[in-house]
């Protein structure tokens, strides 16, 4: 006989004793709940060896219901971020730690009030009986009717060996389920709604509504880490700065021929030259009459720091993942300089072997989504600097000259954005103004103006 079944019955020989003893005499007792628990929920292993964490993020509040598996909070380790879900049914009672506090494992997260918990966690149980209300009733039998109706009620789910709460039940009908397949953890082999979610998990699906197999390619699962774990960490922070965009044409067919003209001196020197090194240089030249735009911020905005170095980052796509190595002081290098150190970055960023310093110290960056084939693009601000622009490929199209005839030019798109706190979309104008004047008249270039 289950446990539960040996309550009702002490309970109903409770009553029927005191029903005949003196039935002029007795009560009307209004009962709802039998017995609920308060149980502390501990966080659990959460494995490599990770004993403490730290509170990121709660999903829940004091008085909020939730159910089994509804998010309860986030911890962030050394290793990882996870999201702890319920083990029960119930209300939070009492949340046992502020956000940013150190959670250890095996010690309590949450209180739980709930009628499902097993002894284990337990702090508190409490009887939900109420006080007897003095109402004088009609008769002894219609309360020992209304007792077998309670019995019957409340417990009706012991007509069989299968202990299960009806949401368990439903969840096991739903699926096509025999509860008698499935073995339960819960106190006195009760089953759980996880222990339905296991075996659903454990059968691949097997069964659906309709009862037809189905056929489940397994998911890949991979862990976040290396570059990816620091792009998502610096984008998360990247998309709460309030941006501006600003975007124009640029005609680049003369500095397309001085690239041509400069190949012959790139070779000998043996340094691959591109049109990058010359965009690089026109964004430092305007940075000297800009310098708000080559500015980064301290962590809580309340100073800017107006940089003297152009270190200038270079986005690009790497055996790694998004990387933005750094190009150091730029406002001191010539243009076969830049296209040196910017060929050592990309053959590092080929290897996966950026040293810590190529990553580090950045003031300025731009990204050149052109050498992939995207035209126009928004690109995104890196914390703390202030702005960024992108390149977009480029390509031959019909321009008028001064003459108004239609002539072949090669156009590549710029887009710049800003952190609009800081600076205005004046500024950003003039500095892409400047900088355009220079790709278009590369002789500029060498003036540094």
């Amino acid at each position: 006989m289950s446990h539960t079944r040996s309550i009702s019955t002490v309970f109903y020989k409770f009553l029927k004793t005191n029903l005949t003893t003196n039935s002029s005499t007795i009560k009307h007792i209004h009962s709802s709940r039998l017995l609920e628990k308060n149980v502390a929920f501990n966080l659990s292993d959460i494995g490599e060896g990770i004993r403490e964490v730290i509170v990121k993020e709660w999903y829940v509040k004091e008085g909020d219901k939730v159910v089994q598996f509804d998010n309860i909070c986030e911890v962030q380790s050394d290793k990882a971020s996870v999201t702890i879900t319920s083990r029960y049914d119930g209300t939070i009672t009492k949340l046992h730690h502020n956000i940013d506090d150190v959670a250890l494992v095996g010690k309590p997260l949450v209180n739980i009030e709930t009628d499902e918990a097993e002894d284990t966690g337990a702090v508190e149980k409490k009887s939900t009986l109420e006080t007897p209300k003095l109402e004088t009733i009609k008769s002894s039998t219609e309360i020992k009717k209304d007792i077998n109706n309670l019995v019957e009620t409340e417990f009706i789910h012991t007509n069989c060996d299968i202990i299960c709460i009806p949401s368990v039940r439903r969840l096991a009908k739903e699926n096509n389920l025999n509860l008698s397949l499935i073995k339960g953890t819960g106190k006195h082999g009760r089953i759980l709604k996880e222990d339905v979610l296991k075996y659903l998990e454990n059968n691949n699906g097997e069964t659906s509504h309709s009862g037809s197999l189905v056929d489940e390619k397994q998911d890949l699962e991979e862990a976040i880490s290396g570059f990816q774990r620091i792009m998502v960490k610096t984008m998360t922070e990247s998309l709460k700065i309030p941006h501006f965009v600003y975007s124009d044409e640029i005609t680049v067919t003369k500095l397309s021929d001085l690239r041509q003209s400069l190949k012959a001196i790139s070779e000998l020197n043996e340094t691959k030259i591109s049109l990058m090194p010359f965009f690089i240089k026109a964004a430092s030249n305007a940075l000297k009459k800009y310098p708000i735009i080559n500015a980064t911020t301290d962590q809580n905005l309340e100073k800017i720091y107006y940089k003297k170095n152009h270190n200038i980052g270079i986005a690009m796509d790497t055996k790694a993942g998004l990387a933005v190595p750094v190009i150091k002081n730029v406002e001191n290098l010539g243009i076969l300089d830049i296209a040196r150190e910017l060929n050592r970055l990309v053959k590092s960023g080929k290897n996966g072997s950026f040293a810590p310093s190529d990553i580090r110290g950045g003031t300025f960056s731009i990204s050149n989504i052109g050498s992939i084939g995207g035209t126009y693009m928004m690109p995104v601000i890196t914390p703390p600097q202030l702005a960024i622009i992108a390149l977009g490929t480029t390509k031959v199209l019909p321009r008028f000259d001064k003459d108004m005839k239609v002539v072949p030019e090669s156009i590549i798109n710029i887009s710049a954005s800003a952190d609009h706190r800081f600076i205005d979309g004046a500024t950003m104008a003039n500095f892409i103004e400047m900088f355009k004047r220079q790709i278009e008249n590369p002789n500029l270039l060498f003036l540094n103006v």
